[in-house]
C-alpha cells in the first residue's frame, strides 16, 4: 500500500524543490519570492547544471520526486534539448539552465528586488 501523499503548500513544495536540487548537485541555486508580484506562482527557483545531460537528469528527478511525495504532476518544457528546462509545479516555477544559457538570459535579475532599484 502506498504511503499517504503530503499536502502540498507552496512552502513545502519549495522545500522539496530545494532539497532535490541540492541532492542532485545543481549549482548556484537562487530562490525568488514572487508572492504579491505575480499570479503565476509563489516562488521561482533558478539553478544550473554543468551539462545538458545533468540539466535533464536534475529536471527528471525533481518531477518524479514531486509526484512521489505530493502526488503532483508538474509540467515540464525543454527537457529534450537540456539547455533550459522549465518545471511548473503550480506554486513553484523552476528553471534549470546550462551555465552559458543562464548567463545569456539572466532571468533571475528581472525578479530580484534590488534589480528594480538600479
Amino acid at each position: 500500500m502506498a504511503a499517504p501523499k503530503t499536502q502540498a503548500t507552496s512552502e513545502l513544495l519549495l522545500e522539496a524543490v530545494l532539497s532535490s536540487l541540492s541532492d542532485d548537485k545543481a549549482e548556484d541555486i537562487v530562490q525568488i519570492d514572487l508572492r504579491g508580484k505575480t499570479a503565476f506562482g509563489d516562488y521561482m527557483v533558478v539553478c544550473s547544471g554543468r551539462s545538458s545531460r545533468q540539466v535533464a537528469a536534475i529536471s527528471e528527478k525533481l518531477v518524479q520526486r514531486l509526484k512521489d511525495e505530493f502526488g503532483r504532476t508538474a509540467r515540464i518544457e525543454g527537457k529534450d534539448t537540456g539547455d533550459w528546462v522549465l518545471i511548473d509545479t503550480g506554486d513553484v516555477i523552476v528553471h534549470v539552465f546550462r551555465p552559458e544559457v543562464r548567463e545569456f538570459y539572466q532571468l533571475e535579475k528581472m525578479w530580484q528586488p534590488n534589480a528594480a532599484a538600479n
